[in-house]
């Protein structure tokens, strides 16, 4: 009798322990639409699937962001309504990813009042079969889960041709390095679970963005509030039916957005983009000092350049990074400040050039200034942790 007496308190507990609802949450699976008609009701049946696999029996719930779509996307969600009560639709005109993305998360809290939410596209480039994996590393702990292309375990299509894998490799890089989120392999990724505990804490309008960029915006913040990410390996399918929505607005727009997080939370990156535009000043101011002295115009480009080098150099070394400590001498981070400089050179003489190739009718000026930025980003961080790198010791 007395071993039943201390068991039954360990079942009640265990059966309030599961019973909470706090064990169980409702979530959201918002899906922004635009002409996927021949796609959605294929999506809603096999997410329906899906729900029935996770472990934990969660109110899993779908939200079609549709932005008013030409092709009668939204008469395919409604027809599922009758059939299914957890598929709900919200329509709206078309302003972008993100703020499709920013509609949905609020109406998922306001009106459905989402524990989490689900980032997914409907076209079938995130399988299904992932959900429950998802789901489960939300359970686990998560505040943010990203269902991650570049981490072990997870892929991008073979098929994909060098350019593509660029593009998408090279976005990873901009967001990853340029706005900070260095601990996230997959800063781009579409496919993820985000608690609305963090949603709440974030104010959508400060991310700026509408287009694809609200991706990386919303994981830089959620990143600053400590949020927890958890990167789950998944593999990104090509869509097989509909086109891509991704445009060269939406390219610029992620660039600059980056550039912005980097300025806006960056004080040492702001000091080193003084220092290089003084540089520019230096330069061209003795160069034409030289000229003036009759000095030969090829001989004066290089003097000037040095010049201009060895300014930056002492700016930076006694300004931008004078916080740094490092066991190397003066002379040793200037030459390495020079190295650096040759490479960042070669980059953007690379870059206009392949740009003259590729787009010969385009203004050469253009190119030019494109050819900057790249050199900018390999010139601060070569410079950052190489030539005014802490020495171990000093490390935070």
């Amino acid at each position: 009798m007395a071993a039943c007496a201390v068991q039954i308190p360990k079942i009640y507990k265990l059966i309030l322990k599961i019973r909470t609802p706090m064990a169980f949450l409702k979530v959201v699976l918002i899906l922004p639409t635009y002409n996927e008609r021949h796609n959605i009701g294929n999506m809603i049946e096999a997410l329906q699937v899906q729900f029935g696999k996770i472990l934990i029996p969660h109110d899993m719930h779908i939200l079609v962001v549709d932005d008013s779509s030409p092709d009668g996307t939204a008469d395919i969600v409604r027809e599922k309504q009758s059939t299914y009560a957890n598929v709900h639709l919200l329509m709206g005109q078309k302003k972008g990813l993100g703020a499709a993305y920013v509609r949905g998360m609020i109406y998922a809290m306001d009106k459905l009042q989402a524990d989490a939410v689900f980032e997914m596209d409907a076209d079938f480039s995130h399988k299904p079969e992932d959900v429950p994996r998802l789901m489960a590393a939300l359970d686990q702990g998560a505040d943010f889960v990203i269902g991650s292309r570049y981490v072990k375990g997870g892929s991008i299509p073979q098929e994909w041709g060098l350019l593509r894998r660029m593009n998408s490799l090279g976005g990873n890089i901009v967001a990853r390095y340029v706005a900070g989120i260095y601990k996230v392999r997959d800063c781009t990724a579409g496919f993820r679970a985000i608690r609305t505990t963090l949603l709440k804490k974030i104010t959508f309008d400060d991310l700026r963005v509408q287009g694809y960029a609200f991706q990386v915006a919303l994981l830089h913040k959620a990143a600053s509030l400590g949020a927890i990410i958890k990167e789950v390996p998944v593999d990104f399918i090509d869509r097989t039916i509909g086109e891509s929505k991704l445009g060269i607005s939406d390219i610029i727009e992620f660039v600059l957005n980056a550039w912005w997080i980097r300025l806006h939370n960056s004080k040492t990156f702001i000091k080193f983009a003084i220092v290089g535009s003084s540089g520019v000043i230096v330069n061209l101011g003795i160069f034409t000092l030289l000229l003036q002295m009759n000095m030969n115009k090829y001989l004066a480009s290089p003097i000037s350049i040095e010049a201009s080098i060895i300014t930056n150099f002492l700016l930076n070394n006694y300004w931008t990074f004078r916080w740094r400590k490092s066991h190397d001498h003066v002379s040793v981070k200037g030459l390495k400040f020079n190295m650096v400089s040759v490479i960042s050179l070669v980059v953007s003489y690379s870059t206009f050039v392949v740009l003259s190739v590729l787009f010969p009718d385009t203004q050469p000026e253009i190119h030019q200034l494109v050819g900057i930025f790249p050199a900018m980003l390999i010139n601060y961080f070569l410079n950052s942790y190489w030539t005014f790198k802490n020495a171990p010791e000093f490390k935070d």
